[in-house]
């Protein structure tokens, strides 16, 4: 039999709690909407690498990843490629530079200056994976921060 002293204080714990979760609740999507570049592929199959299942989970949701700009072909433009390691040249601009595995495309709300290259950025946005190509500018990704913004940190 349940006394009263303790119905009490279960009903002070459920308040308590009522409280409190509100709170601690953004805290644990912001740490499960987080993305490293070491979870961007899970394995390598027949047709190369794969996608990892956090990536497939966290597809069409908002994210927040940590790395680098890569030097933009344009001071200003609306998208740039983010990557695990500063990068001195453009990916792109040399044809004998090897792609990186591990880049992201981050399509920016509106045109942007950007940063240096050295400077550790966090991009916040809309992630998108799979295979796609730029109307504008026929650049293919395969994998997409859209909506994004960004912050040195």
């Amino acid at each position: 039999m349940e006394t009263l002293s303790s119905l009490h204080l279960s009903r002070r714990r459920l308040i308590g709690a009522a409280i409190v979760f509100p709170f601690t609740a953004p805290l644990v999507r912001a740490a499960d909407s987080s993305l490293a570049f070491g979870e961007l592929y899970g394995k390598f199959g027949v047709l190369g690498l794969e996608f990892s299942d956090k990536v497939k989970r966290l597809a069409s949701q908002e994210i927040s990843m940590k790395g680098f700009m890569a030097p933009p072909l344009k001071a200003e433009a609306q998208f740039f490629v983010l990557t695990e390691v500063p990068m001195s040249l453009c990916p792109f601009c040399s044809s004998d530079a090897d792609w990186p595995d591990n880049i992201v495309v981050v399509y920016l709300l509106e045109k942007q200056t950007f940063v240096q290259s050295r400077q550790t950025i966090e991009v916040r946005g809309t992630l998108e994976y799979g295979s796609w190509t730029d109307p504008d500018t026929g650049f293919v990704s395969l994998l997409r921060i859209r909506q994004a913004e960004y912050f040195a940190v």
